[in-house]
């Protein structure tokens, strides 16, 4: 069963034009296989790029932690070093019954 993913992303570095390509083409080989689609919102202020990434889907995914255990087994150099902060949830489906319904 799939769990639903929710991703954001916040990659800053000197400007060269080419950070949204970038984690575009990283997203791309990171998440193969999963269910995921991203948004980038991509700025530059003063001389630094700004990639904001939202990730949003469904993936095999059960728990922050094994997200973190791919991104560090899966992510290149680009995504490390212009990586600046995460926040990561994941809902992954109930085992019983139905959560919102209260049957078991």
């Amino acid at each position: 069963m799939k769990s639903e993913t929710y991703l954001d992303f916040c990659f800053i570095r000197e400007n060269s034009g080419t950070l949204a390509a970038e984690v575009e083409t990283s997203f791309e080989q990171i998440f193969k296989g999963q269910r995921l689609h991203w948004y980038l919102d991509d700025k530059t202020v003063l001389d630094a790029e700004v990639v904001v990434a939202e990730v949003k889907g469904m993936s095999s995914w059960e728990s922050e932690q094994e997200v973190i255990d791919h991104l560090e087994e899966s992510a290149g150099d680009t995504f490390w070093t212009a990586l600046q902060g995460y926040q990561f949830f994941i809902y992954p489906p109930e085992k019983k019954g139905c959560g919102s319904c209260g049957v078991s």
